[in-house]
């Protein structure tokens, strides 16, 4: 797996998967399929239990923003996400409800894919039980500010990667009426179902700003955001009944300063063009 290349944990964790695999195969009963190649963060692969049901295999590598999709996975408890049927905790690894047909919400068009995003983050957004292991978004922020200022020598523009991690810390400031948020939730992890018409997969756990959830489907639907960029934007936050500015200074920031390898990118030019509305 790409993913594990340059990380000593990833690549512990990819030495020790076969292994874990064979163990879990024979604790859960599972008759196991092809792995899902697109998987780039997890092994995950279609399975059958002993009494036939259909099921979903995940082992997550070690990565910072998915470390609590357990957890999270626990406290949304099928509404509106896959349902988590059996979890080893220490091994990152979740026997997960399958969705049927399983067909991405990338299939759709843009706008019926805004409505269904609404809907599915509206549910998500919940007060986590107390206690709770739920990290701020403001830990996020940082780890990605790290990475940014990691690859300063690749700027093309320190300006404005500079306005954007200003941003990023402003908004991520906790606040009484945060809550549980996706992080990552966009068409690619929508999938049709039996159970709801859609599903989301693949949550990456933190609290914060409701305007923050917004932005990694509107960058996800880049081409059109960069020629209406207020449009879109008033389309989604609406949906989401959050406050349009918001939501615009949270997509500037990320497509500004968001942590990348290339620094000349359509980020960037999405940068430029929200700094101009």
């Amino acid at each position: 797996m790409a993913a594990c290349h340059g990380s000593p944990d990833r690549a512990a964790w990819l030495e020790r998967l076969p292994r874990v695999i064979g163990e879990l195969r024979g604790r859960w009963s599972l008759t196991l399929g092809t792995p899902w190649a697109e998987a780039g963060c997890a092994w995950v692969a279609p399975a059958l239990r002993r009494d036939g049901a259909r099921v979903v295999l995940k082992l997550g590598m070690p990565h910072m923003e998915g470390a609590h999709e357990i957890e999270g996975l626990r406290v949304w408890a099928g509404e509106p996400t896959v349902r988590l049927l059996e979890a080893d905790d220490d091994l990152n690894a979740m026997l997960l409800e399958r969705c049927e047909p399983g067909t991405s919400l990338r299939d759709r068009a843009e706008p019926e894919q805004d409505a269904i995003v609404a809907g599915l983050l509206r549910c998500l957004w919940r007060t986590p039980p107390a206690p709770h292991r739920f990290r701020p978004l403001a830990m996020l922020m940082a780890h990605w500010k790290a990475e940014t200022l990691a690859g300063m020598p690749r700027w093309s523009d320190a300006g404005l990667v500079r306005a954007g991690l200003r941003i990023l810390d402003e908004l991520a400031t906790p606040a009484p009426d945060d809550v549980l948020l996706a992080t990552d939730l966009h068409a690619g992890n929508v999938l049709r179902a039996q159970r709801e018409p859609w599903l989301a997969i693949d949550p990456k756990p933190f609290v914060g700003d409701r305007a923050f959830d917004a932005t990694q489907h509107l960058l996800n639907c880049h081409a059109r955001v960069l020629a209406a960029p207020d449009a879109s934007i008033r389309r989604l936050a609406d949906l989401l009944e959050v406050d349009w500015e918001r939501v615009r200074l949270w997509l500037f920031a990320r497509a500004a300063a968001g942590p990348r390898e290339v620094w000349e990118d359509e980020g960037v030019a999405l940068a430029r063009t929200l700094g101009k509305s």
